[in-house]
């Protein structure tokens, strides 16, 4: 009975975009700093199309993986799409909307103003 062996997802996601050519990811670790998830996964796509074939494999690899409860939005435009996984939640963005949200700063701590602070 395959629903009780545990499935690494972090692990699908990272090598579906490794697989997908999915440029500048980033996995921040949320253990012990949120309850949302395990861990964040951010990453960008060339265009909108690559944007939706990456986020598209990594819905069928967790799919295949028995983990077909994974939630998708923004897929029909994907500027940028969410996958939440349950225990990850991975972000696909298109370059320009991924530096307008800056979304890995909220978890980094890192500010726009820091690297011309005092």
């Amino acid at each position: 009975m395959t629903d009780n062996l545990p499935v690494d997802l972090k692990n699908i996601i990272l090598t579906s975009l490794d697989d997908d050519q999915a440029e500048d990811v980033l996995c921040i670790d949320l253990t012990g700093k949120s309850s949302i998830a395990d861990a964040i996964i951010v990453a960008s796509g060339r265009s909108q199309r690559h944007v939706a074939a990456i986020a598209d494999h990594i819905v069928r690899k967790l799919k295949d993986a028995g983990v077909g409860k994974a939630r998708v939005e923004g897929l029909p435009n994907a500027d940028w799409v969410l996958i939440d996984a349950g225990d990850i939640v991975a972000h696909i963005f298109r370059p320009e909307v991924r530096a307008f949200y800056a979304i890995e700063r909220i978890w980094t701590g890192e500010t726009r103003h820091a690297a011309g602070a005092a």
